[in-house]
């Protein structure tokens, strides 16, 4: 995948992400595409709307490209997060069978230590600063 592609994809997560901000929540958004650089899935956080505490980006995108494809299995997809993915995020991506994440911005909180995956950080500077404003604002 070259540069121009990631920078796409991550711009479409971002994209994600400020549909979140718009509307109050965690301002978090993913992109997934499968193998031919398809957009299967995404989303973006709400967990507060629909008081779901798993309405995270990224398993709302998995579950879009799930139902989708017919098929939990997104074997050779790859996720384009906004931020590194929680721990709980993780578990779903590793069920899903995802092998590649790129992420916009390093999740201080909770950092992964799964082994198993590719995980490529594009130290996207806006990913990080929209999170930051985000809470700074609710501060």
């Amino acid at each position: 995948m070259n540069k121009d592609e990631i920078t796409y994809y991550m711009e479409l997560a971002l994209k994600e992400a400020k549909k979140a901000e718009k509307i109050n929540e965690v301002p978090i958004g993913a992109i997934l595409i499968d193998n031919k650089k398809n957009i299967i899935g995404r989303g973006f956080n709400k967990s507060e709307g629909l008081s779901d505490p798993t309405a995270h980006a990224e398993i709302r995108a998995i579950r879009s490209a799930c139902r989708k494809k017919k098929d939990w299995r997104l074997d050779n997809s790859i996720l384009f997060t906004t931020i590194e993915p929680c721990e709980m995020c993780m578990g779903l991506i590793i069920e899903a069978r995802i092998k590649t994440i790129y992420f916009g911005s390093k999740n201080y909180k909770k950092l992964n230590s799964e082994k198993r995956i590719s995980m490529i950080s594009t130290e996207n500077i806006e990913c990080g600063e929209i999170v930051k404003s985000f809470f700074k604002k609710l501060r």
